[in-house]
């Protein structure tokens, strides 16, 4: 078993974060560690399970930071569609969904297929499933089912 299996909550999926990405989203989580511990917390245990992927050979079909996710919310069987982004980035109204909130969290490098929990913010635990993966190069119709 690798040392990130050894480290992974049972059913959570791996996952992979660009080395681009690794330090600013470590910063943000640590930074939050004030305002919100639990989702910082979170946040910090996803980057230590991950596998560090080098900018140029993390998958397309990976959500990683400015991503468009269509996903699936499982409790509810609704799908969105959504972009992850940094915080000052964040605008619910265009669907950009920081990487610092719970769903941002949850979503953060998982692959196409992958299902993993995310706790809302009334603490509720709900089940997503990422359907399509779309990164800023591409066009992506929206969709909401």
């Amino acid at each position: 078993m690798t040392e990130a299996g050894k480290l992974r909550p049972p059913g959570a999926p791996e996952i992979a974060i660009s080395e681009d990405d690794i330090a600013h989203i470590e910063a943000l989580a640590e930074r939050a560690l004030q305002r919100n511990p639990a989702l910082a917390a979170r946040l910090l245990d996803e980057i230590g399970r991950a596998r560090v992927v080098p900018a140029g050979e993390l998958p397309k079909n990976v959500v990683s930071i400015g991503s468009t996710v269509i996903y699936r919310d499982d409790t509810t069987g609704y799908g969105k569609t959504v972009t992850l982004v940094y915080p000052e980035d964040a605008d619910m109204t265009r669907r950009r969904v920081s990487v610092v909130s719970p769903i941002g969290v949850a979503l953060l490098g998982l692959a196409e297929g992958e299902a993993f929990y995310w706790n809302t913010r009334d603490n509720r635990r709900r089940m997503l499933t990422v359907i399509s993966v779309h990164q800023p190069s591409e066009t992506v119709e929206d969709e909401e089912w």
